[in-house]
């Protein structure tokens, strides 16, 4: 989320406003940004990521003006339709702020069973009769918090209303209404409905509307519509199907699309279509070996990074499918090997993108997160919250600022960060740690004049990779929720750059910096005990003998956050209600409080947790909610914010309890309520589950790998760039046979072993091209099995017509 621009001016003398941006799918609110105040042209500069959970058919961008008396109030908004998103992939766009009112908030689907029918009357006369079934509908959305529904059927005269559904976006009406389309022709009184020419009919249409039923004075609230010429009826009697609902005709057009002011966004959205293991099999052992091939420049994996346009391209998938099957030690030891061999100056040693060092960021954002959270988190939240000024540039002083006062703040913060990294090193993941050892190995051996190569092949990493960028920008290691504020930014740069130095162990500190302000705060720093600290710090995380010393012992947070839960029933008497509550979860237990840093009012251990699964609905009427299972069949109810929160608790509930002796193998989707499960109606309430449990996650430290999804990725670049692949098979055939100067455009490609790469190669595009007539036979097989107008694809599903026209357009299937 970048920033928007020229938003309209508040109507008040100050002109200016408080604005925040939220993230929605369709209408659900699953992120917000930190409120930027007195301001028309808001800088937000945040990054958000998510997995999404469920369908959706628009990414929405709403901005707010908050308003501390009133509710805040909505600017405008940028709505993009699913089918869109690969258009605007990876790339910065100006988006214009759209009105924000009913017909542009429609969403939902509504279900309708229409048919028509000829009566023949007591004189032999002819007429139709049509009936209209509204069955159900999905998704309708949610206007200030409630939706209470109802449906009005019309047809050419006044129209028909459906029961009101209270607290539901899902409801289920089943109601028929008939309507007189003609009537015989001696039927004297005229009417609405008195249409004598059959023909007539052809033109007529059927109008269903969703209505929520408000209490307030304004009148109900248009949900949305949907009409239907009676034309297509002369086919087949009768038709059922679903449908889309759609915006008023008569939606708002007057108004200027250019006069709310503008957003940049840049959006990256990925959509994986993964089959099951066994298809990956002879892709992903091809990738698994790539440790153990000589040399390690004909393995898969490297092929992969030297044919990828970006290294991180490649780096990414690599890591994850790596981890997952626990080979990543022994493949970054071989790559890095290999690059350092290639090095021919110690003082350049890891300083390029190249696969390796892409490799091992990667490996370092994933292992250690946690580590980051325990080391840095508590003085990076301080920095954050107490706005000491730490400025030490003479020129960007603030009135009323001491140059010394500023500068022994920066200080302090830099000697308690410093103390706090260089005391860490028990911490350390093993897997971090053993990645370490084996840099350190490759650099002492390869460089054995130089004593220091040793230190700087690690600090390059854990310093200037690692613990410096999340100093920079602890938004993005999830070490504070927003980008800081500016004036915290610079304290958080100045920190960042002094630890960048202190790490580095180069000879001449001050030299390194081209502020003379720098070097001159930099003295403070220059006594041999922090170069000491440093290496005593870097021996231990690359040490062999170095094993995890249970530095589990203090508990580490995977996830806090408020949300809404039901009473236990704990207490034998009083009402089992809903109340907000402070959850937090460390490896140790789960617990809840009033608010954050309060006592906990109830702690669940971890090993009392016997599964942890959603619930259904129609238990308590409310959305996003799951529950958590203890002993004797106790059940916490709680609702999370939204279905990304509801999905990321679920995961990483289930991820630290995974290895529980007693977890639950079934139980019931639905509540125990009034003396009954409402799953499968038994009316004890120790009843065993009625469903069974869904599969557990892996049970190694990474929360969200799935080993198949990477390799379809994998399996997605190798294809992406297939031409270079090709290109790279030509380039070992020109090398192993004439072994005289390079082609020019063979040139890009590390090729050590013409012979061992030709084989991979070939290995490597058979997988492909076999998982390529996969893909195509599986869209085949579905295009057949897809019914236009079923619940998946509704009529009015855009998505769906764009994949009718490609499909047709590959295959000579009639449609």
């Amino acid at each position: 989320l970048g920033e928007a621009k020229n938003l309209p001016t508040y109507p008040g003398p100050n002109k200016m406003r408080d604005c925040y941006c939220t993230v929605n799918l369709d209408q659900e609110e699953v992120f917000r940004t930190k409120i930027v105040e007195k301001s028309l042209c808001p800088f937000y500069g945040e990054d958000f990521y998510c997995e999404i959970p469920r369908t959706f058919r628009h990414l929405s961008f709403y901005i707010f003006d908050r308003d501390v008396f009133r509710r805040d109030s909505i600017i405008g908004k940028v709505a993009i339709q699913k089918e869109d998103l690969q258009k605007y992939h990876n790339r910065d766009t100006w988006f214009q702020l759209q009105h924000v009112d009913a017909d542009s908030e429609v969403q939902g689907k509504v279900h309708l069973e229409l048919r028509l029918s000829e009566v023949i009357t007591d004189t032999g006369v002819v007429c139709h009769k049509l009936a209209t079934r509204v069955l159900e509908c999905q998704g309708l959305p949610i206007v200030n918090g409630q939706c209470d529904p109802y449906a009005t059927v019309t047809l050419a005269g006044p129209s028909r209303q459906t029961k009101v559904k209270k607290k539901t976006n899902n409801p289920h009406f089943d109601e028929v209404f008939y309507f007189e389309v003609t009537r015989p022709s001696s039927y004297n009184k005229k009417s609405h409905f008195d249409i004598e020419d059959v023909d007539e009919v052809d033109k007529m249409e059927i109008r269903v509307d969703l209505w929520n039923a408000s209490n307030l004075k304004f009148g109900d609230e248009f949900l949305g519509e949907l009409r239907l010429p009676l034309k297509f009826l002369r086919q087949s009697s009768s038709y059922e199907a679903w449908y889309f609902l759609q915006p008023r005709d008569n939606g708002n057009k007057s108004l200027k699309p250019d006069d709310l002011g503008s957003l940049r966004l840049n959006v990256v959205y990925t959509e994986d279509h993964v089959f099951s293991s066994d298809y990956y099999s002879p892709l992903r052992d091809v990738l698994l070996k790539s440790a153990d091939v000589e040399p390690v420049s004909a393995s898969a994996a490297h092929i992969l990074g030297e044919v990828c346009r970006e290294k991180q391209e490649a780096a990414i998938p690599l890591v994850r499918l790596f981890l997952h099957y626990g080979r990543i030690v022994p493949f970054i030891s071989a790559i890095a090997n290999a690059e350092v061999k290639r090095t021919q100056d110690p003082n350049t040693i890891f300083r390029g993108n190249s696969l390796t060092s892409k490799c091992i960021d990667e490996t370092m954002k994933l292992a250690g997160m946690h580590y980051l959270q325990v080391t840095l988190k508590p003085i990076i939240d301080e920095i954050c919250q107490v706005h000491k000024p730490c400025e030490i540039d003479p020129v960007k002083l603030k009135d009323g600022e001491n140059l010394e006062n500023n500068r022994e703040n920066l200080r302090q913060y830099v000697d308690r960060i410093f103390t706090v990294i260089t005391k860490s090193g028990v911490s350390c993941p093993t897997v971090m740690c053993d990645i370490f050892f084996s840099l350190r190995e490759s650099a002492a051996k390869r460089f054995q004049g130089d004593l220091d190569v040793r230190y700087t092949a690690v600090s390059s990493f854990i310093f200037l990779r690692f613990f410096a960028p999340a100093i920079l920008s602890p938004n993005l290691f999830q070490l504070t929720p927003h980008h800081p504020d500016p004036q915290t930014s610079r304290t958080l740069t100045l920190i960042s750059k002094t630890i960048q130095t202190l790490g580095s162990l180069s000879k001449s500190k001050s030299a390194n910096f081209k502020e003379s302000y720098m070097a001159t705060f930099y003295d403070y720093f220059n006594e041999q005990k922090y170069a000491d600290a440093v290496k005593n710090f870097l021996d231990l995380i690359s040490s062999s003998g170095r094993r995890d010393h249970k530095s589990i012992e203090q508990p580490i947070l995977l996830k806090e956050g408020f949300m809404i839960k039901r009473a236990q029933g704990r207490k034998r008497f009083g009402m089992k209600n809903f109340k907000k509550r402070w959850f937090r979860l460390t490896n140790h237990e789960f617990t809840y409080q009033k608010s954050k840093g309060d006592h906990p009012l109830c702690s669940i251990p971890i090993e009392n947790i016997l599964a942890v699964e959603r619930l259904e609905e129609e238990s308590f009427k409310m959305k996003n909610m799951f529950q958590v299972i203890q002993p004797e069949r106790r059940v916490l109810y709680i609702q999370a914010n939204n279905c990304v929160e509801a999905k990321d608790w679920i995961d990483i509930l289930t991820k630290v309890s995974q290895c529980n002796k007693k977890r639950l193998t079934v139980y019931h989707p639905s509540a125990y309520l009034n003396g009954h499960w409402l799953c499968c109606k038994a009316t004890a309430d120790n009843t065993p589950g009625c469903t069974p449990c869904t599969g557990g996650l892996p049970a190694n430290i990474q929360l969200d790998i799935d080993g198949d999804r990477e390799t379809e990725r994998i399996y997605s670049l190798f294809n992406l760039y297939m031409p270079k692949l090709e290109k790279m098979q030509e380039a070992c055939g020109s090398k192993s046979v004439y072994d005289g100067p390079e082609e020019e455009e063979y040139s890009t490609f590390i090729i050590d072993d013409p012979k061992e790469t030709y084989k991979t190669l070939k290995l490597i595009i058979e997988g492909v091209g076999n998982l390529e007539q996969e893909h195509a036979q599986y869209k085949r097989d579905k295009f057949k099995k897809t019914k236009y107008g079923s619940q998946e694809h509704p009529i009015g599903d855009k998505s769906f017509q764009t994949y009718i026209r490609q499909q047709s357009e590959i295959s000579a299937h009639s449609i």
